[in-house]
Order: structure tokens, then sequence, then C-alpha cells
């Protein structure tokens, strides 16, 4: 791989993350609440507060392994 297509990659990705980022900000502000979806475990006590977001980590990893297939099918045509 060139030095060139590298950077391209990088450029990218970066634009990715920018767009994923605005979408679950408008979300947000939209009232979709991203990271806090049923399946999500919240433990709260009087001192101590446990957050751990496993559905939405479930839903993250299904959405990204069917864009990272897609960008590989298109770059093998």
């Amino acid at each position: 791989m060139e030095s060139s297509n590298f950077g391209k990659w990088f450029i990218y990705v970066g634009l990715g993350l920018v767009v994923i980022g605005v979408l679950i900000c408008l979300g947000s502000k939209m009232g979709i609440s991203f990271g806090k979806l049923p399946g999500d475990i919240h433990v709260q006590k009087e001192k101590f507060s446990f957050y751990f977001p496993i559905a939405t980590s479930i839903i993250v990893s299904i959405v990204l392994t069917v864009l990272i297939n897609l960008i590989f099918w298109f770059l093998r045509k």
C-alpha cells in the first residue's frame, strides 16, 4: 500500500467519525437517546454508580461489522 493511499484512508476514517458524531448529536437533540437502551446495565447506590452499556455495545458492534464488510466487498470489485 502506498503512503498516499494510507493517508487517504486516514482522511476517510476521520470524516466518517465526524459524520457519526454529528448524527449522534442530532439524534440526542431529537430525543433519540443513544446509550440508554433497554438491556444496558445501570446500578446506582448511595455512593456508588455503575453503568455498562451492553445492549448499545452489541448494536454498535453489529453496525460496524456490517459497514466494514460492505467496505471490503466494494473494494474487491
